[in-house]
């Protein structure tokens, strides 16, 4: 009978080691989303360091802000014969502006203005550092071919065991509040004590910004999952056109008289006090509005505006009480994972805690790992002793 009972502990035991082991490239993997996501955060900051072309350096210190149409006049003497189709001022004034042309040979760039003198100082790469670190922690660098990767649904369901582990662990830890008032990490006694007091501390120290990744993870999942089965929820509706009527009649080739973007951006700041106009962007055809864009009170949305670019009147506002109320959440959920909404104070906070997600998911591998070494050790030594009590008894 006693034979049976240890036969089973310790094919018990044994089933636990495997699991242990199969465990440790979840671990191994969530760790690595949660670092290259850490580095995504600070990604646009780290290009600022390391390319002086991405900055906006003023000439003095009362150097003022280039308007719209002095970048399109400054654009033009650099790139003649360059169309200008897009220009959009980063949240955070120290970068340069973004301006996307169209050549006369018909090739794209993306340019760096500096916003206080018109200097064009440099063009983005087709994958420079901020897209390549973004695409290796969003979905591993794979393709979109016709829907959302797979390495997108293998990134983004890592929040439910990251919920999972959130949620459990504060039912495990119990009293988790008194490390917030008496901190231990208690460094000479041992590894295993060592990680497990790290653990317990970035973990307590992580829980708001946990639950923030774990669910706006797992909107990034349901995201895809809407995606690839066709189903939107969006309120949009169709796009407006100008109308017909509006559009002037010109000879072949000649340009159509259009209002200038600092008009189309006063007409905004007439209606729509409150918006900061961040982007604009032009007609693609004589149909096309001038769509200008920006943040409003609630900082996680971009708010629309366009304008027909004949005569300056605003024909559509896309606002956030136009939203539902589904639509504000899940238009949420981007700008809360990333922290790009609120300047560089934000970003170094979103750092702070990612590398703290690391160290929490990094010491809990080592836990999880001694623990499990310890436990195949113990198996392999109870296995070879129960041999040799085979091979002496016969």
């Amino acid at each position: 009978m006693d034979g049976t009972v240890s036969r089973k502990t310790s094919g018990a035991r044994l089933w636990f080691v495997f699991h242990g082991w199969l465990a440790l490239p979840i671990w191994a993997f969530l760790f690595f989303v949660c670092l290259t996501g850490s580095i995504a955060t600070v990604s646009h900051e780290i290009m600022w360091l390391a390319n002086p072309e991405v900055r906006a350096n003023a000439p003095s210190s009362d150097a003022r802000l280039l308007s719209y149409d002095e970048i399109m006049a400054a654009v033009e003497r650099e790139e003649p014969g360059a169309r200008v189709r897009f220009i959009s001022r980063p949240v955070k004034s120290m970068f340069a502006l973004n301006v996307a042309v169209t050549r006369p040979d018909g090739n794209s760039a993306r340019l760096f203005v500096n916003p206080y003198t018109g200097a064009v100082q440099g063009e983005q790469g087709a994958f420079d550092f901020r897209r390549f670190v973004r695409a290796l922690h969003a979905w591993l660098l794979m393709p979109f071919d016709g829907g959302f990767p797979i390495g997108w649904y293998a990134v983004s369901a890592l929040a439910i065991p990251l919920l999972g582990s959130l949620i459990t662990g504060i039912v495990v830890y119990k009293r988790f509040w008194r490390v917030y008032l008496r901190p231990r990490l208690r460094v000479s006694k041992g590894r295993r004590i060592f990680w497990g007091d790290l653990h317990r501390l970035a973990g307590a120290w992580s829980i708001p910004f946990i639950a923030i990744m774990a669910v706006t993870g797992g909107w990034f999942l349901i995201q895809a999952i809407l995606g690839d089965n066709h189903i939107s929820i969006s309120t949009a509706g169709v796009p407006p056109v100008v109308s017909r009527s509006d559009v002037p009649a010109v000879d072949k080739g000649a340009p159509a008289p259009r209002i200038t973007l600092e008009q189309a951006a006063e007409a905004v700041r007439h209606q729509l006090p409150d918006l900061e106009p961040s982007f604009v962007q032009f007609p693609s055809s004589a149909y096309d509005h001038i769509s200008v864009g920006g943040r409003g009170s609630y900082p996680l949305i971009f708010e629309s505006v366009d304008v027909n670019p004949y005569n300056g009147k605003v024909e559509r506002t896309r606002r956030v009480s136009d939203r539902s109320a589904l639509e504000l959440v899940t238009g949420s959920m981007r700008p809360l994972h990333t922290g790009d909404f609120a300047g560089i104070w934000l970003k170094l906070v979103y750092l702070v805690f990612g590398l703290a997600l690391t160290t929490l998911v990094f010491s809990g591998m080592m836990v999880w790992t001694k623990r499990t070494a310890i436990e195949t050790v113990k198996v392999v030594r109870e296995r070879r002793q129960a041999r040799l009590g085979l091979e002496a008894a016969e």
